[in-house]
């Protein structure tokens, strides 16, 4: 099974883990079967080039793809390619793979999607006009 990982590096299992899957400039791939590695440039058209990210990895074979979060719209373009989407991966690559192996990080769904381009006025609350001074007379020293 390959797994793809983005990555702020270019060398590998070291790398530190890109936390803006789109903006990386490479995505590291590792075979759980031959243990092989290999540094796929990003060359989506997030980065300049043409196509999205999930599709330059579905074209490499890859069924998994680690990441610390990403939003709604990236979880269903990586549903369409049939890639699986794991977040919550942090550290360098092979942490991020470590935890995935054993069972660290959560898949991801539209539920639990980083919603956070959305949702900053919701959960504020809607009473800031019947806050009174709480100052009965009394004098503060």
């Amino acid at each position: 099974m390959k797994i793809c990982v983005p990555s702020m590096g270019e060398t590998g299992l070291e790398d530190q883990v890109g936390q803006h899957f789109g903006k990386v400039l490479n995505y590291i791939m590792y075979d759980t079967e031959t243990s092989e590695v290999s540094v796929i440039p990003n060359t989506s058209e997030h980065n300049g080039g043409v196509g999205l990210p999930p599709e330059l990895m579905s074209q490499n074979g890859v069924s998994v793809m680690l990441c610390g979060g990403l939003g709604t719209k990236a979880v269903a373009m990586f549903e369409q390619y049939g890639i699986e989407v794991y977040v919550g991966a942090q550290g360098t690559i092979w942490d991020a793979l470590k935890a995935w192996e054993t069972g660290k990080l959560q898949k991801a769904t539209m539920d639990n999607a980083c919603t956070s381009h959305e949702h900053d006025d919701h959960n504020h609350s809607h009473d800031h006009h019947n806050h009174h001074s709480h100052d009965h007379g009394h004098q503060h020293h």
